[in-house]
């Protein structure tokens, strides 16, 4: 019975402690509910509303109505149209569409006589998904017979897939695990280790020496930012040897686009370290964080597939840019410069991570 009392004591003590610990608590609510809206919202694998741009050389009365046709089965989404092939090509390299459709001068002849392709579908095949979803136009009318048959429909269709022709997963998912690995590993290693430091009583030390907030925040992210070159080059290494993903672009972009990247991601473990009291805390934050990221930046799942609000979180996080940067070099051969926007984003989100850690830190003990 005394043994019983002893318990429920304890169990009362670690109540009252978990109440005054509003983090914890809100990361017992808030996690669930996190993952219940991500997977069961957020997360689509019946992919639609591909970006899409199309080239027409015939500009006939059928190829308008194909377009028309392709826009209304909310399989692509046609933002612009250009001026040649080359041009979807040039798109198609700079990430900016995912399927590309080229219609020729002559589309109403070979739609008649039906001997040979009729247009060409241009599909950026690294995800192997985005490549299935576009070949599922070649299951609708679009503009022609709806009595033809699907497969007299597909010969006519030709489907070009750019960057990944064996179809193989491992091509896509190798560089988009770089991502993922620095953003587990520079966020939670940044965010311990300061906490350690204020757990251990280092901090007392700091008090009375003239090191400078910026400079204890510098002092503790170049070590790490070592670390995550030695991860970025084991990972694009074995990924080169053992599953044969190939470097297409510079490997000085590659390098100029992981440092911008764990920059941004020691920035923002930081600054989970000026909101946590202990490591545990620092360690329950880090995962709140890695969650969204992993499901909302397009690693495992086509980014054109979620809604446009679960897209615009997406776009705050910074592996969502650089599984467009790291994909685009090493998989497209893409120049960096195509992809300025997302490297400007992971600057701003660096600067702004890295200024709210450092207004945050006081050098003193609370």
């Amino acid at each position: 019975m005394k043994s019983l009392v002893r318990v429920f004591a304890v169990m009362r003590k670690e109540l009252r402690q978990l109440s005054r610990d509003r983090l914890t608590f809100g990361m017992i609510i808030g996690m669930p509910l996190l993952q219940l809206l991500l997977f069961g919202y957020a997360i689509n694998t019946d992919v639609r509303n591909l970006s899409a741009a199309y080239v027409d050389e015939a500009d006939s009365h059928l190829s308008r109505q194909l377009i028309a046709d392709m826009g209304a089965a909310q399989v692509v989404t046609f933002g612009q149209r250009v001026a040649s092939p080359g041009e979807l090509v040039a798109l198609l390299d700079a990430g900016g569409i995912s399927v590309g459709v080229a219609i020729p001068d002559d589309f109403d002849r070979r739609v008649i006589a039906r001997d040979r392709p009729a247009l060409q579908l241009l599909v950026d095949g690294t995800d192997p998904i985005v490549l299935g979803v576009a070949e599922r136009l070649a299951a609708i009318p679009l503009g022609f017979d709806s009595q033809t048959g699907i497969e007299e429909r597909q010969r006519m269709i030709e489907v070009r897939n750019f960057y990944n022709p064996e179809r193989r997963s491992a091509v896509n998912i190798v560089p988009g695990l770089v991502g993922v690995v620095l953003t587990m590993t520079m966020v939670l290693f940044t965010s311990v280790a300061v906490v350690r430091e204020k757990e251990r009583g280092n901090l007392e030390l700091l008090i009375n020496t003239p090191v400078r907030s910026t400079e204890l925040m510098l002092g503790k992210i170049v070590p790490y930012i070592v670390i995550g070159l030695i991860q970025l080059a084991l990972i694009l290494a074995v990924g080169r040897t053992v599953f044969a993903v190939p470097i297409m672009g510079s490997e000085w972009q590659v390098l100029l686009a992981s440092l911008v990247f764990i920059c941004a991601n020691l920035s923002l473990g930081l600054l989970i370290s000026t909101v946590a009291a202990s490591q545990f805390q620092a360690m329950q934050m880090t995962f709140f964080v890695f969650l969204p990221s992993i499901l909302l930046s397009g690693f495992m799942f086509p980014f054109e597939g979620m809604p446009e609000i679960a897209q615009g979180i997406a776009e705050i996080l910074p592996l969502t840019h650089f599984n467009r940067l790291i994909r685009g070099i090493v998989l497209r051969g893409a120049d960096i410069s195509m992809m300025a926007r997302d490297m400007a984003a992971l600057g701003v989100f660096t600067a702004a991570a890295l200024t709210l850690a450092i207004a945050r830190f006081n050098k003193r003990l609370d």
